[in-house]
């Protein structure tokens, strides 16, 4: 009777994930106007993947204007889902790209180029003198990480170095999509814009000035959270750029979008460096008033926007301005308020459909357990004479909660950039980051598990020993949820064009490079993962986890991830609460600007992360009596998420 209960919770589960899938994919196809295809462009050192939303409205004789959406770091083409959406369905053709080490493609982040110099504040405002300028070494990833908004555009005091080095090409391939996306025989190559986001402002900054003064410069650039440079960085003579929308988050965790100041005001509209990229002075600039004219392409404008850096991409109001400037700055066909907006309800279908899927992983591996092959899976619990004491679990968890969240800025940033790893083998930027970290903490539980068998010889006491049988059938159990996520993933990638995630990437298939990354990170987050269950789940158990029905499992689930997220949650304080309260974001302030961006912004997807894990790892705990099921597949879906989805060098 339990296996087909669980069999039918399974069908019920996939059969609303489908739905919700299918629900998702009519909207990105507009109800069956859009067309969506998925290429790829051939270059000599690999492919550039690509997204194409063309309008049915878009053909050889009646051409259609044409947007290039660029992505931010650590993110893929389906990141601007909500931009292309409703430009496709407003009648604009619009090609979003997989960038250098990002999505399917497979050239390298590090063929965008590095130089052994870095500029501490805005391009154009630096000073040898003051120390604004200077010269770095380190690892390729350090130098690249650092050379971020260095443009290969600008002067060659930035752009290139006495070693040889130079930025190559800051547009990251999109100057190559765009030339690609102006050949297209259904596209009005006189009627094209370009947009991207965080990286990707970058990006098209870097497309902009390669097409300038050419019959198929954009008409338009809309900036989502992006940086100025003052006229002094390039050429400003012979690179003209058109018609500027610059969508400014209030609250950006990164310093270099808000002009390296700790919060965005509205003295930031009284600095030379923004009031000249409106075009006015310093007592007429303000926020969300166009200047100058779309006719000349002097069309400027700063939007902004009450949110932070990773939501700016499906913020509603920014993306109905920017709707608006396209409209103004190329004409889109179709007539829709700009304010009427569906792309958000295929994010949160999507949502669904992964938490469907999630769920009936675990609804698949009750149903695994009833046959004979994983018999050694499901035991019985530790005797419940062992538990610690409650003051002991109290000390332990708040020593958990402390270790985990006080390393996380330092050890993150390190592996991110300094570590010295051989980088041919650790290519994910991100993934060096998470190892890092895991790597302290590996030691840390490792020591603390050594000092406890210490006291436990001394003191007779006898604990349980590794359970082999038990660990194999995990293994494969464990494997066998895995690939039920994965091959579900697949299917719902080749028919709806869609993978499991929310907004950012989450469950994308791989490719070679991504799946030889996996296999060498994998071991690093099996061995956190089974430390940390077995430090969380067993040894700091209480008598509410051998309490059956919810009650019992919600209490134990609320203490487990106050535990494996408390760290976490506490940087999470640490970060926003003085951002909220006008001092600025809390890494910056405490630890230096060094110490925020990226892993600041990560939390709001690394938090419910853990969130689902610790669901996964305490049902599995309470099912199996082990913790080796519950580790093994959330080390598997984190290597997944960190190597699938993130960038490579």
């Amino acid at each position: 009777m339990k296996k087909i209960v669980s069999l039918l919770l399974v069908i019920v589960l996939l059969a609303g994930a489908t739905g919700l899938m299918y629900y998702a994919d009519r909207i990105q196809k507009d109800e069956g106007n859009v067309e969506i295809v998925d290429g790829s462009i051939r270059l000599s050192d690999g492919k550039l993947t690509y997204k194409l939303y063309k309008p049915k409205t878009a053909t050889n004789t009646s051409k259609a204007p044409a947007v290039l959406l660029l992505h931010g770091y650590q993110n893929d083409h389906e990141t601007c889902a909500a931009y292309a959406i409703e430009l496709a369905r407003r009648g604009a053709v619009v090609l979003c790209l997989d960038e250098y080490g990002h999505g399917s493609s497979t050239i390298g982040l590090k063929e965008r180029g590095y130089v052994n110099h870095k500029v501490s504040v805005n391009y154009g405002n630096d000073s040898e003198a003051e120390g604004t300028y200077s010269k770095i070494g380190g690892t390729i990833r350090y130098r690249l990480l650092m050379n971020f908004s260095n443009l290969s555009f600008f002067k060659d005091r930035y752009s290139k170095d006495s070693d040889g080095n130079a930025i190559y090409d800051s547009s990251c391939g999109g100057s190559t999509a765009y030339k690609y996306l102006s050949e297209l025989p259904y596209v009005d190559n006189t009627r094209m814009a370009v947009s991207g986001h965080s990286m990707g402002t970058w990006s098209s900054w870097s497309v902009a000035a390669d097409f300038a003064n050419t019959a198929i410069a954009p008409k338009a650039i809309v900036l989502q959270c992006g940086e100025l440079f003052t006229d002094d960085a390039y050429d400003a003579d012979k690179i003209k750029f058109s018609n500027v929308l610059l969508l400014q988050a209030k609250y950006d965790e990164f310093s270099y979008f808000r002009d390296y100041k700790l919060n965005v005001t509205d003295e930031l509209l009284r600095t030379p460096l923004r009031y000249k990229f409106l075009g006015t002075s310093a007592d007429k600039a303000a926020w969300n008033t166009t200047y100058g004219k779309f006719e000349d392409g002097s069309a400027r404008r700063m939007e902004l926007l009450n949110t932070n850096h990773r939501l700016t991409t499906h913020d509603l109001n920014g993306l109905a301005v920017a709707l608006k400037w396209f409209d103004d700055a190329i004409m889109l066909p179709t007539r829709i308020a700009y304010d009427q907006i569906n792309a958000k309800i295929k994010e949160y279908c999507v949502l669904g459909a992964m938490l469907c899927v999630l769920f009936a992983m675990m609804a698949f591996m009750d149903w695994l357990l009833q046959f004979y092959l994983f018999s050694d899976v499901e035991t019985k619990m530790p005797s419940e004479e062992n538990i610690m004491k409650y003051g002991a679990r109290l000390r332990g968890g708040i020593l958990t909660i402390l270790l985990s969240g006080l390393s996380f800025p330092f050890m993150t940033q390190l592996g991110h950039a300094l570590l010295p790893l051989p980088e041919n083998i650790f290519r994910m930027t991100v993934g060096n980051g998470f190892i890092s970290w895991y790597g302290l903490l590996i030691v840390i539980m490792l020591i603390s598990n050594l000092i406890r068998l210490i006291k436990d010889k001394k003191n007779h006491v006898i604990r349980d020993k590794f359970d082999l049988p038990g660990f194999c059938g995990s293994a494969v159990l464990s494997v066998c949820m895995f690939l039920f996520v994965y091959v579900i993933n697949f299917i719902y990638t080749l028919v709806f064009d869609l993978d499991l995630r929310f907004i950012w990437p989450f469950f994308r298939p791989f490719n070679g490079i991504r799946l030889l990354q996996f296999a060498v990170y994998l071991p690093f987050f099996i061995c956190f993962y089974m430390l940390n269950n077995a430090k969380i789940m067993k040894d700091m158990r209480s008598k509410a986890t051998y309490k059956k029905g919810i009650f019992g499992f919600l209490v134990t689930w609320l203490r487990n991830f106050i535990m494996m997220a408390g760290g976490v949650l506490l940087i999470v304080l640490l970060e926003y609460i003085p951002f909220f309260m006008g001092i600025g974001p809390g890494a910056d302030v405490c630890f230096g600007s060094t110490f925020g961006g990226p892993f600041m912004s990560i939390l709001i997807l690394f938090v419910p992360q853990v969130a689902f894990f610790s669901i996964l790892c305490t049902y599995c705990y309470r099912k199996t009596g082990k913790v080796y099921t519950g580790a093994l597949v959330a080390a598997m879906l984190a290597c997944w998420i960190v190597t699938g989805g993130s960038s490579f060098l």
